[in-house]
């Protein structure tokens, strides 16, 4: 079955075009546009105009891949900033509507169980190794433990880049106090969230989306971005660390310009590196697996009979 699949996050908005079966998920249009939806959300409690008009924008560009692979089931998933939004419903209707897409927006048990499903669908089926699943997304991260394609246990906590930009990163380059703010913030999200029993059992981790894989291609220097280079990529907390502290001595300018980092990322990628090492450091691992393989794969096998 040839799926299509819209993914209408708080940072960005991407696209997945795909022939799912039985055998597997074929790529056929892969994209990200970095929109920040979630803008202004924390602290407004609404989407902004601007943020609505360049969703939307974009999806006109979505649109027409979509029309020409021709594709059977055409859906779109919206998630933290939408879920979060007083006009949020008013503007999942308006996508649907406009762009004849099949949407709804999830929740944050739907958003765990389908980001640990496309994380897991081409890993080795004998693989039982105790597994987190990481998805930092602009307004919320969330934390998926199991083994095998068992899912296990799951939690959508409120940590996310552009939401904790817009709470603690104020300057530019932000300074020390605020990122180490920024750390205990989070970190004690990650700690109540997750029972110290389930962080215990786990073993390994895979970490899916923007942040971990532009981590992957800054520490491989990956210019230009070259997702075949980055797939499966292992970076240990002490290289993690390091990026982090580079990219928060560097002013915006500057961070648009490091290789393997696309510039629209720069704005949220300190605090995208934070949330990942407080992640690492309250699970009390030493490394994280990057995958390109989120919830969009799983939302993609999910809608297809064959799955």
């Amino acid at each position: 079955m040839r799926v299509a699949v819209v993914d209408v996050g708080t940072n960005s908005t991407r696209l997945l075009v795909a022939d799912v079966s039985g055998d597997g998920v074929e790529e056929l249009d892969r994209r990200s546009v970095v929109t920040r939806l979630g803008e202004g959300v924390d602290a407004t409690g609404r989407l902004g105009d601007e943020p609505r008009r360049r969703v939307l924008d974009t999806l006109a560009e979505y649109a027409e891949s979509i029309e020409r692979h021709d594709c059977e089931r055409r859906l779109a998933v919206m998630t933290s900033a939408v879920r979060d939004a007083d006009n949020g419903a008013e503007f999942a209707a308006t996508v649907r509507e406009r762009f004849g897409l099949d949407g709804r927006t999830l929740s944050g048990d739907e958003e765990a169980r389908l980001t640990y499903l496309g994380a897991t669908a081409a890993r080795d089926r004998g693989d039982t190794t105790p597994l987190l699943v990481v998805d930092i997304g602009g307004g919320s991260t969330e934390l998926v433990t199991g083994a095998g394609r068992e899912m296990g246990f799951h939690v959508s906590t409120q940590a996310g880049v552009v939401r904790h930009t817009e709470r603690h990163l104020h300057d530019d380059p932000p300074s020390r106090e605020d990122v180490d703010g920024l750390a205990r913030d989070v970190r004690a999200v990650f700690v109540g969230a997750v029972p110290a029993e389930v962080r215990e059992r786990v073993r390994a981790a895979v970490a899916v989306a923007g942040t971990a894989t532009s981590v992957a291609a800054i520490d491989a220097r990956v210019e230009p971005y070259d997702p075949t280079r980055v797939e499966g990529r292992v970076v240990r907390a002490s290289r993690l660390a390091e990026i982090s502290a580079s990219l928060a001595a560097l002013g915006l300018d500057e961070r648009r310009k490091v290789p393997g980092l696309h510039p629209d990322r720069a704005p949220t990628i300190v605090a995208g590196t934070v949330l990942l090492a407080q992640v690492l450091e309250a699970f009390g691992l030493d490394r994280f697996e990057a995958s390109e393989r989120d919830i969009l794969w799983g939302v993609a096998i999910n809608a297809a009979p064959e799955s």
